[in-house]
């Protein structure tokens, strides 16, 4: 009757799924004594980690590019697309050349396609700065028509502009085709003659949209770039009706 004949707690759960209970825990406290130096250094490598964390939470419109596509999965994609690439040369080289300002747009479409060229002939790292480099040249050949077609545009745009352009040229770019965009339509309202280029400027640009965005949602299917180079390219050679 005085015998206790409870089961252990330590031997009912020893053994199950691997569990052994020891009596005592292993573990020791034992009091740790900080430094004046150790805490200074702490404190540092706290402040490092915050102003990172911060760094990294900055806006998108903070960020460098991003782009989802891959393109160029074999010889002969590689080789439609730099074909694809040479209209915007050729379209630099017949591009009005009456001002300064039509000058620079016509170098920076030559400047479109060598980069474009470049880019998609490139492999390694090399191809990941020279996709940089191609929305770099895509976006400055956007603010150079829109400086040629309309000389009137606020100063305080064009120097927000050229800061966004190495970080956000994506941005830059959408800004200055939605301006040339509402100058095109106008312009078009005004002179009849220009309405069947303006018409056919809608067309490619509604489908080079849609091939763009295509393009990044699909990006194992092959030869939508090329076909997007080839739209873009419809688009540009009409806005040179505006320079004539």
């Amino acid at each position: 009757m005085g015998v206790d004949t409870s089961p252990n707690p330590n031997e009912v759960l020893d053994g199950v799924h691997g569990m052994r209970l020891l009596p005592h825990s292993p573990f020791k406290a034992e009091s740790i004594h900080q430094h004046a130096g150790y805490n200074s250094s702490s404190n540092g490598t706290c402040q490092s980690l915050v102003i990172q964390r911060i760094w990294e939470q900055r806006p998108p419109c903070l960020k460098p590019i991003c782009c989802n596509h891959q393109g160029d999965r074999n010889r002969t994609e590689t080789i439609v697309n730099v074909i694809t690439s040479l209209p915007f040369i050729a379209l630099g080289l017949q591009t009005p050349r009456k001002n300064l300002n039509c000058q620079l747009y016509a170098n920076s479409l030559i400047g479109v396609g060598i980069a474009s060229s470049l880019y998609h002939a490139s492999r390694g790292e090399l191809k990941r700065f020279l996709r940089w480099a191609d929305y770099a040249m895509i976006s400055a050949a956007s603010i150079c028509l829109s400086r040629a077609l309309n000389n009137e545009n606020p100063r305080s745009l064009m120097m927000a502009s050229a800061l966004c352009l190495p970080i956000q040229p994506f941005v830059v770019s959408a800004v200055h085709t939605g301006l040339m965009e509402v100058t095109f339509a106008r312009r078009a309202l005004e002179k009849p003659e220009l309405r069947t280029a303006h018409s056919l400027h809608a067309v490619s640009s509604l489908l080079a949209g849609a091939l763009f965005i295509a393009d990044d949602c699909f990006p194992q299917t092959p030869y939508i770039h090329a076909a997007w180079h080839l739209a873009a390219a419809v688009g540009t050679a009409t806005c040179n009706k505006l320079l004539e």
